[in-house]
């Protein structure tokens, strides 16, 4: 052949052969499928005059398509051996493109991940982010440098593979650069220059991708900017996407796979009443498993999604979103999967499972109001009953590890009947009914596991266990009439029989109730810290029970009032008393006059009292003979005649 270009005609080759021909044909291939080229006569393929070259060298010819991928083709002269073993490789760094710059490879089909998520990882390959202890502070606190190449060589010191490089970039950007509001609301948004970028420490989206990118490859990692719609800052529940794409992230290539990062989200957050940046690092957005990143990422490319199968814009925008805190803190799924619920008969439930006992609550139009939240060892279950029929924005947070409720899961709620039946006093707390979190405070096997207690009578007794050390207080919350703080005690009665506490109930009226539970260990400072509590109802118009009497700090744990029960006595009558009182030496009842109270052969001390002529009885008890001084222990009022 000579020095004459050869003439090709439409050939088809698949990926990763090399063939000989009247001249010897070698190839290298970075990509997947087939590649076609059209015929050439006398031009290469980027229609450039082919240089004169010299007999004996082979003559090199690359070709790229639109996705990036490169061939290579080298045309021997008859006569010359080709080299193919040298050639015939996959690139595993940086492929040059025709301009001389460097081109990473597009995913493929082993880049991606099964979709739904599996539960194996939140992450997109295995780590232990143990290893990164000592790097990510090094990483954290490397100063800011006027140039990229001095700050990348100051970030690689520490780091000795491509996993170790990409970490110290993530980290030190995630912990120095500023998210820009003001950029980042502009019409038209701002190209960020990266030393500018370093220069001000604050930059946009593009900016984060962008400088992770550039910082990526000085430090010979491949990487690449992914442009897409996000479910970010300003994201309603239920939003459609059109138009410009309004965020961008990174794709790395470690381990021979791609994995998705957002340093832009990693960095901290955007406080939506105060459109504020605040520094909050957040490791979520780190190789993030691919089928929780489509949750709030989708890329413009739908090969950047790196699943299987891929999911449409359409899916992404009805799909649930479980925000990074859903995850970050342990949970797994939650129902209904979708963003909108409608109710049935006036009522919603929500469910949530965790790997681990969390504690929640939930806000519905921004009040702790209309729902029962009970808590489960694997997660918890939400009743709503909105208070009016229409759109209803409900919000779920979780505590997890830390001392912060976050916010994990948004739903609306759709209502279009509400049930007049179900009204819950705003005095009802999250959580209700015992769960492993009373548990944890102290109080055990309780009488009423169930959140809800129904009665006919307006009366109900309630008991559990109670560690060593550990004081317990109720109060009772209803809607109706004026709530004071003596109507909320003064309708229990709390007795404590040996480890076990009881509290008997008497509802004032019909209607529905919050028994509030809450606990103390007695020997450290501070208030008592409410636990959970129960709902109470009650149907019955009759019911109007009185106030329990009123007891004084000297009314022991272990003591019990077997009669009277109501705080209130007839007036002239010779009212039966019968209690149990530990340790005492005498107990009398005063009225008008005195009256004493005798132990009888089983322990209680019994006797009547008159109630004539007085407004107010009370109980009273000496517990040293030798002494004179009584201490009050009861109290009751006395019917006006």
């Amino acid at each position: 052949m000579g020095n004459k270009q050869p003439q090709l005609t439409s050939i088809l080759w698949p990926y990763g052969l090399g063939v000989g021909a009247a001249g010897s044909v070698g190839f290298q291939g970075v990509g997947n499928g087939v590649r076609r080229w059209q015929k050439l006569e006398g031009n290469d393929l980027h229609g450039n005059l082919a240089e004169k070259q010299h007999t004996q060298q082979p003559q090199v010819i690359t070709s790229y398509d639109s996705q990036g991928t490169q061939l290579t083709v080298e045309v021997h002269p008859r006569d010359a051996m080709p080299q193919l073993l040298k050639k015939f490789s996959l690139a595993k760094r940086l492929q040059g493109d025709k301009n001389g710059n460097t081109r990473p490879r597009q995913p493929g089909g082993k880049d991606a991940h099964a979709y739904p998520w599996d539960r194996s990882s939140l992450k997109s390959m295995p780590l232990d982010l143990r290893q990164f202890e000592k790097l990510d502070t090094y990483a954290s606190q490397v100063t800011a440098k006027s140039g990229l190449d001095e700050l990348v060589s100051d970030l690689l010191q520490e780091a000795h593979s491509d996993l170790e490089r990409v970490r110290a970039i993530w980290m030190w950007i995630c912990h120095h650069i500023e998210y820009d509001i003001a950029a980042a609301q502009e019409k038209d948004r701002q190209a960020f220059q990266p030393t500018d970028i370093l220069r001000t420490q604050k930059t946009n989206c593009d900016g984060y991708a962008g400088l992770f990118e550039r910082m990526c490859r000085i430090a010979g990692v491949q990487c690449m900017t992914v442009p897409g719609y996000s479910k970010g800052f300003g994201y309603q529940t239920g939003q459609s996407f059109s138009g410009e794409f309004d965020h961008a992230w990174n794709a790395v290539f470690l381990e021979g796979r791609w994995h998705l990062v957002d340093s832009t989200w990693g960095s901290g957050l955007v406080d939506t009443t105060t459109s504020k940046f605040t520094f909050l690092y957040n490791e979520f957005y780190f190789l993030t498993h691919p089928a929780l990143f489509i949750e709030d990422h989708f890329p413009d490319n739908k090969n950047w999604q790196l699943l299987k199968p891929a999911q449409s814009l359409r899916q992404f925008e009805n799909n649930m979103y479980h925000k990074s805190e859903f995850y970050n803190k342990g949970m797994l799924s939650a129902y209904p999967d979708m963003s909108m619920i409608r109710t049935v008969n006036g009522k919603a439930t929500v469910t949530i499972e965790s790997c681990a006992p969390t504690l929640f609550m939930f806000m519905l139009n921004g009040k702790q109001e209309h729902g029962l939240l009970s808590l489960r060892k694997n997660g918890m279950k939400l009743e709503l009953y909105p208070p009016t029929a229409g759109t209803h924005k409900l919000q779920i947070f979780a505590k997890g590890g830390s001392d912060i409720y976050s916010s994990v899961l948004e739903y609306t709620i759709v209502c279009n009947y509400v049930d007049t039946g179900v009204r819950l006093p705003a005095e009802l707390h999250q959580p209700v009914g015992p769960s492993w979190f009373s548990e944890q405070m102290g109080i055990v096997k309780p009488s009423h596991p169930d959140p809800i207690i129904h009665t006919r009578d307006g009366r109900c007794s309630v008991s559990f266990g109670v560690e060593e050390g550990v004081s317990v207080l109720a109060s009772l919350h209803g809607d109706d009439g004026p709530v004071t703080e003596e109507t909320q005690r003064r309708h229990i009665f709390q007795l404590q029989r040996e480890k076990r506490a009881e509290l008997k109930v008497q509802l004032p009226r019909a209607g529905k109730f919050a028994l509030k539970i809450f606990v103390k260990k007695r020997q450290e400072p501070g208030n008592y810290v409410f636990v959970f509590n129960y709902l109470l109802c009650c149907a019955n118009a009759k019911v109007n029970w009185p106030m329990f009497p009123e007891s004084f700090g000297n009314w022991g744990q272990d003591n019990e009032l077997l009669e009277p029960l109501s705080g209130v006595l007839p007036a002239n009558r010779n009212v039966p008393f019968k209690l149990k009182l530990h340790g005492m030496a005498k107990v009398l009842v005063k009225g008008q006059d005195t009256w004493p109270l005798t132990l009888s052969p089983e322990g209680y001390w019994e006797g009547s009292c008159s109630t004539a002529g007085c407004q107010e009885v009370y109980v009273m008890v000496l517990e040293n003979a030798n002494h004179n001084f009584y201490s009050y222990i009861l109290k009751y009022k006395v019917n006006a005649q």
